[in-house]
């Protein structure tokens, strides 16, 4: 392995925003599969470098992605005899360090690629979170900012479905059908951490009303924020809405951090 290409991995992610759990091989006794020092990556759905492979290996890449999944942000030391009952052969015994970096951050998706969603993502941007924009439309994507996952969906459901819980939706696309169809399968999903569907309050009513009548309850009806972002910042230019609603989603995630979740 080359000295420097664990920083050169460690540095691509972090311009993705991944997290990831640096594993160190701290000490080594008797025969082991790598020597003290060697590093490897480990991310939810990639690992780079490694520790030797076999059953070591495959162990700590489940012990790391069980932190990621946990958001545990404190390093620790776990200590192996590499034996038979690891179904090792050296022999030997190895400790290694799991260093949890680059914490997870918000996952946002943004449905609707006009003026508004183009003046949002570009302030979402900005901010510590991954952002997923979602629209049938592929020629405006163009200006995407850098870091941002574009989706080209025919099926815009499908990105609701694949989407990590805890997730901050923004419906705002072109079409009102298509709002309420977003709306309604992420309202049933019901492990979001925020629904934002831009719209005046005739659309909320008539929406509740549509929605009622799938199968929707005032309880969760009470969790949509519509019209979406803080009341104070006013105006109807693309960017004013924007600022807005991007204010209100930094004031919920803000809330989230001080809460622990």
């Amino acid at each position: 392995m080359n000295d420097d290409e664990w920083i050169s991995i460690l540095m691509q992610l972090r311009e993705r925003r991944e997290p990831c759990v640096l594993l160190t091989v701290l000490a080594d006794k008797g025969s082991v599969p790598r020597n003290c020092g060697t590093k490897m990556i480990v991310g939810h759905e990639h690992a780079y470098l490694t520790i030797g492979g076999g059953h070591l290996e495959y162990q700590c890449i489940a012990m790391a992605r069980a932190m990621l999944d946990k958001h545990i942000s404190e390093p620790h030391t776990e200590h192996f005899n590499l034996g038979a009952r690891l179904g090792q052969c050296c022999g030997g015994m190895t400790s290694v360090l799991f260093e949890p970096l680059i914490q997870a951050q918000p996952q946002m998706t943004v449905f609707g690629a006009g003026h508004v969603g183009q003046a949002l993502v570009a302030l979402l941007s900005t901010l510590p979170c991954h952002i997923t924009w979602v629209d049938e439309r592929p020629d405006l994507f163009a200006c995407a900012p850098r870091g941002v996952k574009t989706l080209q969906a025919e099926e815009p459901l499908d990105a609701v479905h694949a989407a990590p819980a805890q997730s901050y939706f923004i419906v705002m696309t072109h079409s009102h059908p298509r709002d309420l169809e977003l709306t309604e399968a992420i309202l049933k999903r019901g492990d979001y951490r925020y629904l934002g569907l831009i719209g005046s309050q005739t659309k909320r009513q008539r929406f509740e009303y549509r929605l009622a009548g799938k199968g929707i309850t005032p309880d969760q009806l009470s969790t949509l924020r519509c019209p979406v972002g803080l009341p104070d910042v006013k105006g109807k230019l693309p960017a004013e809405i924007a600022v807005a609603i991007a204010a209100e989603i930094i004031a919920v995630y803000q809330a989230a951090k001080v809460n622990g979740g």
